[in-house]
């Protein structure tokens, strides 16, 4: 029975990480925006992946505010929680509070049925860059367990047509694509100290590409753009997400009409 179970586990483990190893999207992080532009990009028929240096969905989401069990959401972004058939309580002037618990799963839910894949345990260790032009087209990423082990390992590569930074207060990737590649144009201004009424709007209006081929959703648009931090809020990560997902979705069928527009004229 032992050998059954080896087998199974090694040969559909293997095919997914062999069908998933060139994606038209690729997100870094399963967290509340992460998961909202999964799921509107993959029910637009966009091969999605997210990748989780975790064990487990939900970025910031699980603790609460403090550690109590609440987070809140704004009116605005009601559309998104109904979409996902998250239930919620309106409080006062224009607020409503979500239960974390059932806001991680139903947002994982909601990107899993569309069709998005998600690995977890996986980190993202550098990103793959092209010249003519400057432009990110994947990752090398591996198990988070290597990583914490401290021992040197060759990463394994992805790559993407897209590929997202939805990796929280840091904005691990665009930092290692800023550093490391200064042809992209990329620079880090760093997140500054809360402002939930200003950083709700900003981060949703700043929410996008930073250089081709990559993108920053959430609190990492924070990092990216030095801009205040909003605490235990998520309505603003919710619709950044979606925004996200008009916007690439958006750039790939543009990038589409033009190769094919591209063969016509050979």
């Amino acid at each position: 029975m032992e050998i059954l179970i080896n087998q199974a586990i090694l040969r559909d483990g293997m095919k997914d990480l062999i069908e998933y190893s060139d994606v038209d999207v690729l997100i870094a992080g399963a967290g509340p925006s992460g998961l909202t532009a999964a799921k509107y990009l993959a029910e637009k028929g966009f091969k999605v992946l997210i990748y989780e240096r975790r064990l487990s969905f939900g970025g910031g989401i699980g603790g609460g505010g403090n550690m109590i069990p609440k987070i809140v959401v704004q009116k605005e972004a009601l559309p998104i929680v109904e979409d996902f058939k998250i239930r919620y309580n309106q409080v006062e002037n224009g607020f409503f509070t979500i239960d974390p618990a059932e806001l991680i799963a139903k947002l994982a839910v909601g990107a899993l049925e569309a069709g998005a894949k998600i690995f977890l345990g996986v980190n993202v260790d550098d990103v793959i860059v092209r010249d003519n032009p400057p432009r990110v087209v994947g990752v090398l990423w591996h198990w988070t367990a290597i990583q914490l082990s401290g021992l040197h390992v060759d990463p394994l590569y992805t790559h993407c047509k897209a590929l997202v930074d939805a990796t929280g207060h840091d904005a691990e990737l665009i930092a290692i694509a800023s550093r490391k590649n200064p042809e992209l144009g990329i620079e880090l201004s760093g997140e500054r100290s809360n402002w939930s009424e200003v950083s709700e709007k900003l981060v949703v209006e700043h929410t996008g590409k930073v250089a081709e081929g990559l993108y920053v959703t959430g609190i990492a648009v924070c990092a990216v753009y030095g801009l205040p931090r909003m605490g235990p809020i998520f309505g603003g990560m919710l619709m950044s997400g979606k925004r996200l997902a008009e916007m690439i979705e958006e750039d790939l069928r543009d990038a589409s009409k033009g190769k094919r527009k591209g063969k016509k004229t050979s």
